[in-house]
């Protein structure tokens, strides 16, 4: 039977409990399985996390080599550099389909020709894809693709990992014959149910919700730099997630226009939503070589079907508001406003060397 959403069997649908136990599922399972032909991994410098700590576990503990694709100032992976990191040993590379802080959507069934072409297994994390782009796992050339339920409006709990039929995996959670022998403990059924429904929903509304979402996007990208200065689109302006907004801006702190934007009604992050909590540079702002400074300033915005012409009118009015609010107090501004010029905020940072691309991240 084939299954609503992927084009796959149903038969190669495995459930877990979220997008990072498929991540880590895959990644450690295929390792496991595959270990007599290499150690030899590649994923690419902008992965989730599940899939960054799998890989750096497997190399502390069991003895791979891990090799990070570089990605250029897009976030995009070359095929060609790819190429070029493939070994002998070489048994399972892992590139997201698209990157949920930057929106940079892969070409992932053209590097799945280079990685098959070698005799190669492919995962790719479609969490942040599933119910915006469409997903053939055949078309796309993949051997293992997670997805999770909580990212198209599902219930949380409910994951999965496709695992194309005659790709091992080995199980990483023991004690029952849950999912074919594949996954151990008891499975939540009315959070796959849900899972199933948000499918089946979400490729009925996907073109008239894209539609909608991605004029909202592309208004916002365009007119927010005519309202404020120094700001930077980050991630492919058309290579990216529908409702994917990031901008970096410049003199001003991620936090600070997180605070005062949520007073404003307005739910944003600064990084991804795994690592916004924390007070660092985000791993893919680092990956494509924003400046440590302006990367301190970077907002994350994603619109959905519930957004409305509305909301965009809404954070045209107040973000410029709260930039100049927060400027007005940024010695760093007064200081560029004085000089010309900027001013080096700390060790690792340079304000003088900018992005190698214009205020609309072209």
């Amino acid at each position: 039977m084939k299954q609503v959403y992927l084009d796959a069997n149903s038969s190669e649908i495995y459930f877990t409990s979220c997008g990072s136990e498929s991540n880590n599922f895959a990644i450690k399972g295929a390792a496991d399985a595959y270990k007599q032909k290499g150690k030899h991994i590649i994923v690419s410098s902008i992965e989730h996390f599940s899939v960054l700590y799998s890989a750096k576990r497997l190399e502390q503990s069991s003895g791979f080599e891990i090799t990070y694709l570089p990605v250029d100032k897009y976030g995009l992976v070359s095929s060609g550099e790819l190429e070029k990191a493939i070994r002998n040993d070489t048994i399972l590379v892992s590139i997201q389909h698209a990157n949920p802080e930057i929106g940079t959507i892969q070409n992932v069934e053209e590097l799945s020709k280079i990685v098959h072409a070698k005799n190669i297994l492919l995962h790719t994390d479609a969490v942040c894809t599933v119910g915006l782009e469409p997903i053939d796992v055949y078309k796309m050339g993949v051997d293992l693709l997670s997805l999770s339920s909580s990212q198209i409006y599902g219930p949380k709990g409910a994951a999965a990992l496709y695992i194309k039929k005659g790709v091992r995996a080995i199980p990483q959670i023991d004690g029952g014959i849950q999912e074919s022998g594949r996954r151990a403990g008891t499975e939540n059924i009315p959070g796959i149910v849900g899972f199933g429904k948000a499918c089946e929903i979400a490729k009925s509304e996907m073109e008239e919700n894209n539609k909608k979402i991605v004029l909202l996007r592309n208004r916002l990208i365009a007119e927010l730099p005519n309202k404020i200065e120094h700001i930077y689109l980050n991630g492919h302006n058309l290579k990216r997630l529908p409702g994917n907004v990031n901008f970096s801006v410049e003199f001003v702190e991620g936090e600070g226009m997180l605070l005062l934007l949520d007073d404003a009604g307005v739910n944003v992050t600064s990084g991804s939503a795994c690592t916004s909590k924390a007070l660092k540079l985000s791993h893919v702002l680092s990956a494509i070589k924003v400046d440590t400074a302006i990367a301190q300033g970077s907002v994350l915005m994603t619109f959905s079907k519930y957004n409305s012409p509305d909301d965009v009118d809404y954070i045209l009015q107040e973000f410029p508001l709260i930039v100049k609010k927060l400027r007005d107090m940024s010695p760093l501004y007064a200081y560029f406003l004085k000089t010309g010029t900027r001013q080096a905020a700390g060790p690792g940072t340079d304000y003088d060397h900018h992005h190698d691309r214009d205020e609309h991240g072209k």
